[in-house]
C-alpha cells in the first residue's frame, strides 16, 4: 500500500490487512513507522493496530522503520513483533532509502539491534542490493558474504537476502543461499525477491531449492520499487509462492478459503486507489 498516492482510509487498510491475517501466514509487512513526509501512505500505522483484533490470529506483525526513531515508537506496541530495518550494501541506493549512509546504517542498526533487545522484538534487516548492483556500486557473492559476516557478528538473526530492482538471476540466487545458509546456522534466511511476470517461478525454485524457507510476497506482486527501471518489476506474487509450494507438497499453513477473501479484498483496494 506504501507506493499508493492516494490516502486510504484507516478502516479500509484494517479490513485488508485482517484478512491477511486470517489466512495463516507466518508474519504479516502491515505498516511503517517511518516520517509522514517520506511515506504519506503510513501515517496511520499506529491507528491501523489499534483497530486489529489479534486474538484469532498466530501471524506475527512486522513494521519497516528506518531510523532509531521509528524502532521506539515500533518496539512501544505490544502487537508488533518484528521491525524491519532496509539496510543495503549499495552506498547510492542506502542513501536514497533512508538518507543515510552505509556507515551511519551501521550505527543505527545496532542501536535497533539494542531497542528489539530491550523490548522483547526481534531485528529483520533486509540486505538490499543483495543479488546484484545496477547503480555502478562495486557488487559481487563475495561482498555480499563479507557484510553477511559483518552483521552475523552485530547479532543479526534475521536476514533477508533483498532484490528490489528484479536483477538477481537464478544461479547468484543459488549460489548465496547454498553457500551463506550452512555457514551461518544461527540465522534465518529469507528472500525478499521482486521479479517481472516471467521470471518469479526461477527465482523461487532456486531459492527453495538451496534451503531458504522464509520468503516474502505482496498479493497480485503489487507494489514494487520506484527506482525500478522497468515498470513491470513488481513484488513477488503471494499466489504464485503459495501454488508453488503446493506443487513442491510444502506445508504453508495457509488456508486457501482464507486466501481466497485476502485475494478479493486486495482486488478492491488496489482497484479502487491505485
Amino acid at each position: 500500500m506504501q507506493g499508493i498516492k492516494t490516502l486510504i482510509p484507516t478502516q479500509t487498510k484494517v479490513q485488508y490487512i485482517q484478512a491477511l491475517l486470517r489466512v495463516g501466514f507466518d508474519t504479516i509487512d502491515f505498516g511503517s513507522f517511518v516520517s509522514p513526509k517520506a511515506i504519506p501512505q503510513m501515517h496511520d500505522t499506529a491507528e491501523v493496530l489499534a483497530q486489529l483484533d489479534l486474538s484469532q490470529t498466530k501471524s506475527k506483525l512486522l513494521a519497516i522503520i528506518a531510523n532509531t526513531q521509528g524502532a521506539q515508537m515500533a518496539a512501544s506496541h505490544g502487537g508488533i513483533q518484528y521491525l524491519g530495518f532496509p539496510f543495503s550494501i549499495s552506498e547510492n541506493f542506502q542513501m536514497r532509502n533512508t538518507h543515510k549512509t552505509i556507515a551511519e546504517s551501521l550505527v543505527t542498526l545496532q542501536e535497533i539491534l539494542n531497542i528489539a533487545a530491550a523490548s522483547n522484538k526481534e531485528v529483520v534487516a533486509y540486505l538490499s542490493m543483495g543479488f546484484g548492483n545496477p547503480y555502478g556500486d562495486p557488487w559481487n557473492v563475495d561482498i555480499v558474504g563479507e557484510w553477511t559476516e559483518r552483521l552475523a557478528i552485530m547479532g543479526v538473526t534475521i536476514l533477508s537476502l533483498s532484490d528490489t530492482v528484479g536483477s538477481s538471476t537464478p544461479e547468484v540466487i543459488d549460489y548465496l543461499f547454498s553457500h551463506l545458509i550452512p555457514k551461518y546456522p544461527q540465522i534465518e534466511f529469507g528472500a525478499h525477491l521482486h521479479t517481472t511476470p516471467d521470471k518469479w517461478h526461477e527465482k523461487v525454485d532456486a531459492a527453495y531449492k538451496a534451503g531458504c524457507m522464509r520468503f516474502d510476497g505482496a498479493i497480485q506482486g503489487f507494489g514494487g520499487c520506484p527506482m525500478a527501471k522497468d515498470d513491470l518489476t513488481g513484488n513477488m506474487p503471494t499466489e504464485k509462492l503459495l501454488s508453488y509450494f503446493t506443487e513442491q507438497r510444502a506445508s504453508t499453513n495457509a488456508s486457501p478459503m482464507s486466501f481466497e477473501s485476502a485475494y478479493n479484498e486486495a482486488t478492491k483496494l488496489f482497484g479502487a486507489y491505485h
